[in-house]
């Protein structure tokens, strides 16, 4: 799942993939979207549209819902995806699963007034922080749950759940590692595989923010990163190998540095065939929330903002949480005691307080790593 991962992506192609995408005309000049898409499209809560039972009839009056770049094996978006088409009737068309944030924004300019475009977005935040402009603002009946900072107090875009950055391992080839610099030991020579390049990946950029904090560094100083990922090569530990699924359960890398929900997900996965394991290093406990919003020009306006209430639910919440991510609205899910209580028992145990980079953060280690990671460890 290369590209769902990717901090910054072209949409080169984009045109040919939705090029026999076909629906009606935009509005007529001088009409926007809005106005001719009707009062679901202006409502900025369900209370706008009169409650959520009117929400609902007319999300199942539109019948369909437009995603996209939501792979069913991440973060159980399959089934978000089943539950929320069992609970509503209402049919999700998923189009192109393992596109990127950027993809999303592409799509829904080349699509717009067309009825393939994408209803809602997941995106990855500094996407989603760039294009604000085209998200239509909602506020779904959890909003006030969700923190302040995570969430625009415009109401364009939500936060919706994160992982930490964590080391899977396979247990039958290496011992158990308690923080990052235990990768620079000769246990690991050959082992170590960073899931995409940090320049490009979220996962691998994470990868190189955890390795700053965990010595010495913060989330606005990566240079201590940097560094660890050039000692890890020089010592023959870091192998240059983009890891996947196939690359695990063959034993090719057997250590992964990579989101905790991706890699407890192997752990299940893999299940008496490769003893892998999960663990968030001591003393880095580094996240990154994805963001939910909807399309201002959304075809199907209702159950796109069906969707959202649907997303922030304790259904939807959970569904997440059993696929290994941690929702946004867990910590009060925990106090009401709506919380999948299980499935939150399964998750890697993480200590200390997690840094979860900022834009402005974001931004400068892109800078910072574009300058200095090849020179340092390609």
């Amino acid at each position: 799942m290369r590209t769902r991962r990717t901090l910054v992506a072209v949409g080169a192609g984009l045109t040919l993939l939705f090029a026999t995408a076909c629906g009606p005309p935009p509005p007529p000049p001088g009409t926007s979207r809005t106005d001719a898409a009707g009062p679901a499209a202006r409502a900025e809560s369900a209370a706008d549209l009169g409650g959520l039972a009117e929400l609902v009839a007319a999300a199942e009056k539109e019948g369909t819902l437009n995603v996209i770049a939501l792979p069913p094996d991440w973060a159980d978006y399959g089934g978000m995806i089943a539950g929320f088409e069992a609970k509503y009737g209402v049919k999700v068309h998923s189009t192109q699963p393992d596109a990127s944030s950027q993809d999303q924004i592409n799509a829904a300019r080349q699509l717009k007034g067309q009825n393939r475009a994408p209803d809602v977005f997941d995106l990855g935040s500094n996407v989603a922080l760039a294009n604000t402009a085209l998200f239509a603002p909602y506020r779904t009946a959890a909003w006030k749950d969700v923190p302040d900072r995570l969430k625009d107090p415009k109401g364009r875009w939500t936060s919706d759940y994160t992982g930490y950055l964590s080391i899977g391992y396979d247990a039958s080839k290496v011992p158990a590692p308690v923080t990052m610099n235990d990768l620079l030991g000769p246990a690991y020579k050959g082992k170590v595989a960073l899931n995409g390049d940090p320049t490009q990946a979220s996962a691998g950029f994470h990868g190189v923010a955890a390795a700053s904090v965990a010595n010495g560094g913060s989330a606005d100083d990566l240079a201590p990163g940097v560094e660890f990922f050039r000692k890890l090569k020089a010592r023959g530990n870091l192998i240059p190998v983009d890891p996947t699924p196939a690359t695990i359960a063959s034993g090719q890398t057997p250590v992964v540095l990579d989101w905790d929900y991706l890699n407890v997900a192997q752990t299940a996965a893999l299940k008496g065939k490769v003893d892998w394991k999960a663990a968030i290093p001591e003393h880095a406990v580094v996240g990154a929330y994805y963001f939910q919003a909807i399309n201002k020009d959304a075809p199907h306006p209702a159950a796109a903002r069906l969707w959202q209430e649907y997303l922030y639910s304790a259904e939807g919440q959970n569904t997440w949480l059993r696929g290994y991510a941690r929702p946004v609205l867990s910590d009060v899910m925990r106090r009401n005691g709506t919380i999948d209580k299980a499935a939150f028992a399964k998750l890697p145990k993480a200590s200390g307080t997690p840094v979860v980079l900022t834009e402005p953060e974001l931004k400068a280690g892109q800078d910072y790593l574009q300058t200095h990671w090849r020179k340092a460890v390609n």
